[in-house]
């Protein structure tokens, strides 16, 4: 009989980001990876049966919990998985803070792909520094996981503050409202941009508590910085820092 680790089910769950763990006949889940996949609320299936795991007649847990107390053997279609195996409805903000990551994320993508098609290779370089740093929000979120110290295209948060509200300043550029006449790299990014501060708003929807306090003010001060480096981004781009290739 095979056993199953907590090395194992970490490896399985993608450290606790994804499910079901899978555990098949002639294997067995050690008491550590019991515990911590409780811990981590990642769904358990047994597709042969649990036999093995319980004692004879005794009735199978619940595949899903709910955290209004109820617990499910099929996922309704209205609910998704906020972690493991907890279910919530998909308009929880929770789930509404990640829809709009994965929206911010198609923005800089396009962005990314407008400044390439432009020929500015550093623009394009920079964006994805940004994609790279939004892409790590939903782990922070899925995992309890602190963002960080912030350091993005060689500005650490504190320089992303100053140099944003005072591009003239620093970057020869004062600020401005986009025009249709600026080129589809800028007016991507400044979409980006709209998208990011959307996403900061559902951030703090997300994780403020019943007195207007935040749970994750890492995450709502990277989406912050984030918009703040995208008008840096737009800013050079208007100031024609960036070489055409």
């Amino acid at each position: 009989m095979a056993l199953l680790t907590e090395e194992d089910v970490r490896r399985m769950s993608d450290n606790g980001t994804r499910g079901p763990v899978v555990v098949n006949r002639g294997e067995v889940l050690t008491p550590g990876a019991r515990d911590w996949l409780r811990a981590h609320k990642v769904e358990v299936v047994y597709p042969q049966g649990e036999a093995a795991e319980h004692a004879p007649g005794a009735p199978a847990p619940a595949k899903y919990q709910t955290l209004f107390g109820a617990t499910l053997n099929e996922k309704p279609e209205h609910m998704t998985h906020l972690k493991g195996n907890t279910l919530v409805f998909k308009d929880h903000p929770r789930i509404a803070f990640r829809g709009w990551i994965d929206a911010l994320e198609a923005e800089l993508l396009l962005a990314q792909q407008a400044a390439a098609g432009e020929g500015l290779a550093a623009l394009a370089e920079e964006l994805g520094e940004a994609l790279a740093f939004t892409r790590r929000f939903i782990r922070c979120d899925v995992l309890d996981e602190p963002v960080g110290p912030i350091h993005l295209c060689g500005y650490t948060a504190e320089q992303l503050r100053e140099v944003s509200h005072y591009p003239d300043k620093h970057l020869g550029q004062p600020h401005f409202l986009p025009s249709c006449t600026d080129g589809p790299a800028l007016l991507a990014v400044n979409r980006a941009r709209t998208v990011a501060r959307q996403t900061e708003l559902a951030a703090y929807a997300a994780f403020r508590d019943a007195d207007g306090g935040v749970t994750r003010d890492d995450i709502i001060q990277g989406l912050n910085r984030l918009s703040s480096l995208l008008w840096i981004l737009m800013c050079k781009c208007k100031g024609g820092h960036y070489a055409h290739a």
